[in-house]
């Protein structure tokens, strides 16, 4: 198969689709691998190295677009991107469709057959192509969230490890799966009086027992909510449903009971945000205020820290695209059902229910694709 991987285009947006190691994992398996001039160039990884890897260095995005079978990228594609995808095409990338019809639509005009990194699942449900890169943004939130909290930044100016004799900073985290954990992780490390919360008991227990004494839980009913929210410093939305849009747990009206300059960080942003007044923002312009709480709302959180977060999300996605370029996308899907739950879109059609319910579409089982 010939794979082709764009240099990322989107906003300060630093990591690549394909390594030059993952491009001769592909190429050794008697692959083509096509790679846009200077799309490693965010990791350090310059055309010399995918060459000596023995892929083809070409000049523009159009060249992949035009002749690859498969896209690898990192993130969503963008609208100029779009535009250039066909029909019996296979991209593969994060997608996170379910907060974005325009994508959405232009997809599933294009033809492509789009595989989503984020609902690929694994045993028990979890989500393996995602889990890296909530690992990475958890712990990025109580950074971004620290500085945030800056006088010089708009925040209440307060160090969430404290200092002897002065309390430490209070970090609520709302949700207790792999990107609250990481967050509750960072925030414990540094020192912060640190509350999770989360609807699963087992998920409660899980990280009670871990933290023990370093860190509380509470059940997130709209009363433990709302008391936890406005009594924090650093509030950080970790709140997932795979493939569908996140929750607004956190109302515009409660922004005028919290502290002055405390600070939101929205985790969830890629899916359309868990606090009403979430909207994206970039690495370039991260946080905004409204009624004097800082928000920051960067929805590609891991690009900032690109090196370590492309070589962790090639662990996860490459073997996956080794399947898909050795047996082709139908088959490899057939094989593997955790890999189906990755289908998107495919030939006009939504495939993925919780996007199909969010945008209104129809909805295709993939098991009808694949025996089609």
């Amino acid at each position: 198969m010939r794979i082709g991987c764009p240099k990322e285009i989107k906003n300060h947006e630093y990591r690549v689709g394909l390594t030059p190691e993952s491009a001769k994992e592909l190429i050794v398996q008697g692959n083509e691998v096509w790679i846009e001039t200077q799309a490693g160039c965010g990791i350090d990884a310059t055309d010399e190295q995918y060459v000596e890897a023995g892929a083809k260095i070409v000049d523009t995005p159009d060249e992949i677009f035009a002749e690859c079978e498969m896209v690898v990228k990192v993130k969503e594609p963008q609208a100029v991107e779009r535009a250039k995808l066909r029909e019996g095409q296979i991209l593969y990338t994060y997608l996170h469709l379910a907060p974005d019809p325009d994508q959405t639509r232009e997809l599933v005009e294009s033809g492509v057959t789009a595989i989503a990194y984020e609902t690929v699942t694994g045993p028990g449900g979890q989500l393996p192509l995602l889990k890296p890169m909530s690992q990475v943004a958890g712990r990025m939130s109580v950074q971004a969230g620290a500085t945030a909290l800056e006088k010089a930044h708009g925040g209440r100016g307060v160090l969430l490890g404290g200092v002897p004799g002065v309390m430490p900073g209070k970090v609520v985290v709302i949700g207790g799966g792999v990107v609250g954990f990481n967050a509750a992780q960072m925030a414990a490390g540094l020192g912060a009086d640190v509350t999770i919360l989360d609807r699963d008991p087992d998920v409660l227990e899980k990280v009670g027992t871990h933290f023990e004494a370093r860190a509380s839980t509470r059940f997130s009913n709209a009363a433990n909510l709302y008391d936890a929210v406005c009594g924090a410093d650093l509030v950080i939305g970790a709140v997932l449903i795979p493939g569908a849009a996140a929750p607004k747990l956190v109302t515009r009206e409660m922004l005028g009971d919290m502290q002055k300059g405390a600070v939101l960080v929205d985790v969830a942003i890629d899916q359309g945000g868990c606090f009403e007044t979430s909207k994206p923002t970039t690495h370039a312009d991260p946080t905004y205020v409204v009624d004097d709480i800082v928000h920051y709302c960067v929805a590609n959180m891991p690009g900032a820290v690109a090196r370590t977060s492309t070589y962790a999300l090639n662990n996860v996605t490459l073997p996956h695209a080794l399947r898909i370029a050795r047996m082709g996308w139908k088959k490899a899907l057939g094989n593997d059902p955790h890999l189906a739950e990755g289908l998107n879109v495919h030939a006009g059609e939504v495939t993925y229910e919780a996007v199909a319910r969010e945008l209104s579409y129809d909805y295709r089982p993939v098991a009808e694709v694949l025996t089609a």
